[in-house]
């Protein structure tokens, strides 16, 4: 495999190729209401401030919902804000669901869970929406850790993520170190990633996307990304980046979440979430910036420059 860029028709013969649910759907910007219940800063884009807009660019309606206020993202070394807690979440669900729109929820979008008394109430809210709309989809980017930095959250999270999260969820995004947890497998080859998405798959989640996968065919210039569904297996490579800024697994995990509502083809969404991501962090690179481009850039959300081609593998 290796990384090429392919044209709108190109595109459309795929998506008939893969007999797309609904291809014009993937076009235009069909009504769509998600919940995204996630941190947020005032300053740069991580969580939320990362999720919400490129949604929003897409057409979506989106409900936010803020497990955190903070005036930046913690890898600054400081920060003001203040934590939410699990009720605090569930009375603002609440509020919404007064307004009797819960049946108008099209899915549920959760990223880093600061406690478990967060992600409790973020696991009632998506039961309560599932409810209220049983078609609404639950994507869960399963936020523990990465290559290099190990386990980064709260002791209990990671459990809770594999035990009650990822089991509820109907898509998850996680990059390769948590595949690797979620499921107990080293994936250091392309076989070993496939036995461990359907490892995670047969405890809930029916589509798994890996971001940051580096495998043995992994060229050194190069970053995969693979999702898996119905027994299937897609790949895009694109080249490696030197960027390193926070809030890009948050803004995929959404971007991808609602491509795939949309289209319901994972390999679809893959073309179109790694393509936009792809954009967004060149165009950071280029201007040397330390937060994500996510407004200045914000055309690569709907007009990707690059739109890589999709393998199955």
């Amino acid at each position: 495999m290796s990384y090429s860029v392919i044209d709108q028709i190109t595109l459309r013969n795929l998506m008939q190729d893969l007999e797309c649910v609904n291809p014009e759907a993937f076009y235009g910007a069909s009504a769509m209401n998600i919940l995204s219940i996630q941190s947020h800063v005032a300053y740069g884009h991580v969580g939320n401030a990362s999720a919400v807009f490129p949604m929003q660019r897409l057409g979506v309606e989106v409900w936010p919902i803020h497990t955190v206020q903070f005036s930046n993202h913690t890898g600054y070394g400081s920060w003001k804000g203040r934590v939410f807690d699990g009720p605090a979440i569930e009375d603002l669900v609440e509020g919404i669901a007064e307004r009797g729109v819960l049946p108008r929820c099209d899915g549920v979008l959760s990223g880093y869970m600061g406690s478990a008394d967060i992600g409790n109430a973020i696991l009632g809210t998506v039961a309560r929406v599932r409810e209220a709309n049983p078609d609404m989809l639950y994507c869960c980017d399963p936020v523990i850790g990465d290559v290099g930095r190990g386990i980064f959250v709260r002791p209990g999270i990671p459990e809770f993520m594999r035990d009650q999260a990822v089991p509820a969820a109907d898509i998850i995004t996680p990059n390769q170190f948590e595949i690797d947890y979620l499921s107990g497998i080293e994936t250091n080859t392309v076989a070993a990633l496939k036995k461990a998405i359907l490892a995670v798959q047969n405890i809930g989640p029916k589509v798994i996307l890996v971001t940051s996968v580096e495998t043995d065919v992994t060229p050194s210039d190069s970053v995969d990304l693979v999702v898996g569904e119905g027994g299937r297996f897609w790949a895009i490579r694109t080249p490696r980046l030197s960027v390193n800024v926070n809030g890009a697994g948050d803004a995929i995990a959404a971007l991808f979440f609602v491509h795939y509502a949309r289209t319901r083809s994972a390999a679809l969404a893959l073309v179109e979430a790694a393509s936009s991501i792809y954009g967004l962090l060149k165009r950071t690179e280029e201007a040397g910036s330390r937060e994500i481009l996510t407004v200045a850039a914000q055309d690569e959300f709907v007009s990707p420059t690059y739109r890589f081609s999709v393998e199955e593998i």
